[in-house]
């Protein structure tokens, strides 16, 4: 018996996901701070988006979410929480599976990278921006949640028009 071997994954039969985090952190102002993707980004470029990216080898999730914060906003001295799972499917292969986190950022102080601007938006103001397509629907559901609050969890699959369509429990 080897424990690694039986760790494999047969990719040519089952789904296979990426990992990626999200953090969202909100302000004592109804705001969250959100990253303008820069132009020349390759996903999401000139759209507004939380903080995050993709989980490294070697790393969890939470490791992931505070190393995409230090790297994107220069942020280290938050509490963050795990809120949301989310399963997006891409192909029939294939999904991404973004673990949600939220926090509480009271002192404003960040730094810019080269992934974007980042830019404290007031909750008022999410339909009103230009960004990344769920942000509307998602960020009133992650504002609002407790961490006694049970996790949510979310399916995003893209319907035959190209349109996303979003299901939270």
């Amino acid at each position: 018996m080897n424990p690694k071997s039986d760790q494999r994954i047969d990719d040519q039969e089952r789904y296979l996901v990426v990992p990626r985090t999200l953090v969202f952190l909100f302000d004592e102002q109804d705001r969250v701070l959100l990253l303008k993707g820069a132009e020349n980004k390759i996903r999401w470029a000139g759209l507004y988006n939380g903080i995050g990216g993709h989980v490294e080898r070697g790393e969890d999730i939470i490791d992931a979410a505070y190393r995409e914060l230090q790297e994107e906003a220069g942020i280290s001295d938050v509490d963050l929480y795990f809120c949301c799972q989310i399963t997006i499917d891409v192909s029939e292969q294939v999904g991404v599976m973004i673990f949600v986190f939220k926090g509480d950022c009271l002192n404003h102080k960040f730094t810019e990278s080269p992934e974007g601007t980042l830019s404290w938006v007031h909750l008022d103001e999410i339909k009103s921006k230009p960004v990344v397509e769920d942000l509307p629907v998602l960020i009133p559901l992650i504002k609002a949640h407790k961490p006694t609050s049970p996790i949510i969890v979310g399916k995003y699959r893209y319907n035959k028009n190209g349109d996303l369509e979003t299901l939270f429990r």
